[in-house]
């Protein structure tokens, strides 16, 4: 196999990777009244895309929702299924891509204060599709829809997210920078 095909391979290996681990941290699951489980989807999604970078995590991510809108109990509570995708919750699911992306275009900056606030930027995001997604199908205002599935998990994301860029530095220093380097796509 040439160099590209090994490239290849290993970019599959790592987005599957990253997708069984985001399916494995949507597990750890507490239902709570409003519907809107709290999970660690968010530090997963956005671990993926600051250790991957923007187009590898955004595509782990990818994969993680299609796994489970083609039935595999992937999110939370092991559920599984398009109506997963396409219900109230599911505009958050959708929402993990462009966070990792964002989390991943601020993975390699220099300074840290901007990698983590283009992450917060990425949760904002996936907010943002979770809130729009949960009026259209509840018929409730954004306001509303905003104060009931998005505004209780704001601090929680955003401790999330930075800590997962953290942690996201140390594996990479833990890995070598060979290795960190050919994970994010520049080696």
């Amino acid at each position: 196999m040439h160099v590209s095909g090994r490239k290849r391979t290993r970019d599959i290996a790592y987005i599957a990777m990253f997708a069984a681990l985001t399916a494995v941290m949507s597990q750890i699951s507490i239902p709570l009244p409003m519907g809107v489980p709290l999970t660690l989807q968010v530090p997963a999604a956005a671990a993926t895309g600051y250790i991957l970078g923007k187009r590898r995590g955004a595509a782990a991510m990818a994969v993680y929702m299609l796994l489970g809108a083609f039935g595999l109990p992937v999110f939370a509570g092991f559920h599984g299924g398009l109506a997963s995708v396409t219900g109230v919750t599911g505009g958050f699911i959708w929402g993990f891509i462009p966070m990792a992306y964002l989390c991943g275009a601020g993975g390699g900056l220099k300074k840290h204060s901007l990698s983590v606030l283009m992450g917060m930027g990425g949760f904002l995001t996936c907010h943002m599709c979770g809130v729009i997604q949960w009026a259209l199908i509840k018929g409730s205002g954004l306001w509303s829809s905003f104060l009931t599935v998005s505004a209780p998990f704001l601090l929680k994301d955003a401790l999330s997210v930075a800590g997962s860029f953290y942690l996201s530095l140390a594996v990479k220093k833990r890995l070598g920078s060979a290795v960190s380097a050919e994970i994010r796509g520049k080696g």
